[in-house]
């Protein structure tokens, strides 16, 4: 079983956790980074649910410990008084495990004590719409590369790289090791998730549809591409596909991830490429679980700047030409209306 890749962070800042519509997840993200200049090591924990980051501890803060970093983290005092002494405590046991393990790998790899490294750690669960449990994972990287991964099923590491070989043989000749590892995982993890959805619900349980429109763009070479632009949704996962003539088209079609949206909503978009005058073939369909229905958009170009301009043109030769006429008329009616000369009024 070879290990899915790890979502690498630096200084806390994660990828977007992906989840099927109507599951959910919880994971940590912890880095290691040693600090050659101080000669010690930095650690910095988050931890997420779904795409949202509610805990954050950083070894390097003032208060070193772990800090809410969600309005509705807020209640777990009341919930639970000694939630973030505890977890603060695991925290700084891990930062300690974490260096020994940094300072291992650097051994394991023949490389300077002395160089900038880090050791980087993923574990959570994901549950289904109706809170059971769909998977568990735990898996490492070292300097941005996949380390070493846990197979619950075996109950077995998996090793991405000769150097990490040295810490599989090391746990699995420690069984507790993988044990503890997978009763977290499958039990404890979905028992905090579970709650974590119950305090946020507000939040982390809504549904945003979103607002999507279709954009033509012209290269510098005469290329032609649609953009599908999809915006103010929530969860993250949304499906964009552009259809030709109601096939869908994967070949020269370019798609950007998900990205936040910067108020707690995300955004995407896909861009097809095509040859001048085949616009009204494509049309763009978006699925997501808010929507009722997918939406189905087409390009839809808007007037050009030259009919802009004759329109213009043409509504003041109009206005121009009725006040000349009006001007006429008033004209005749003060000549009586035989149209002679004008002749100034009297002094």
């Amino acid at each position: 079983m070879k290990p899915s890749v790890l979502s690498l962070f630096v200084l806390g800042v994660v990828a977007l956790t992906k989840t099927r519509a109507g599951s959910h997840s919880l994971r940590y993200c912890h880095t290691t980074m040693s600090r050659p200049e101080l000669g010690d090591s930095q650690i910095i924990a988050v931890g997420y649910v779904d795409d949202q980051q509610f805990v954050r501890f950083d070894s390097s803060s003032e208060s070193q410990r772990m800090e809410p970093r969600a309005a509705w983290m807020d209640k777990m005092e009341e919930e639970d008084p000694d939630y973030w002494e505890r977890n603060t405590h695991i925290c700084r046991s891990n930062a300690q495990i974490a260096q020994v393990d940094l300072k291992t790998a650097i051994l394991y790899y023949n490389q300077s004590q002395g160089g900038l490294h880090t050791i980087q750690s993923m574990m959570g669960c994901e549950v289904s719409r109706d809170g059971s449990f769909r998977k568990g994972f735990y898996q490492l990287a070292y300097d941005g590369h996949d380390y070493i991964a846990l197979d619950r099923e075996t109950l077995t590491w998996t090793a991405a790289d000769t150097g990490a070989e040295n810490t599989k043989r090391k746990w699995e000749a420690e069984r507790s090791i993988a044990e503890r590892r997978k009763d977290y995982v499958e039990v404890e993890c979905v028992q905090w998730l579970k709650k974590y959805l119950q305090m946020g619900k507000d939040v982390l349980l809504r549904t945003d549809p979103p607002s999507a429109r279709v954009s033509r763009h012209s290269g510098p070479d005469g290329e032609v591409s649609l953009r599908c632009r999809a915006q103010g949704f929530y969860p993250a996962e949304i499906s964009l596909m552009w259809l030709r003539d109601g096939e869908e088209q994967l070949q020269d079609t370019e798609f950007i991830e998900t990205r936040p949206g910067g108020d707690g909503t995300f955004q995407k978009w896909a861009a097809v490429a095509m040859a001048p005058g085949q616009e009204d073939r494509y049309s763009c369909r978006v699925q997501h679980e808010a929507l009722a229905q997918p939406l189905s958009l087409r390009w839809e170009p808007e007037a050009s700047s030259l009919w802009v301009i004759v329109g213009v043109t043409a509504g003041v030769l109009v206005l121009v030409t009725a006040v000349v006429a009006g001007a006429v008329i008033l004209r005749r009616r003060n000549s009586g209306g035989k149209g002679g000369a004008y002749v100034p009024a009297a002094a």
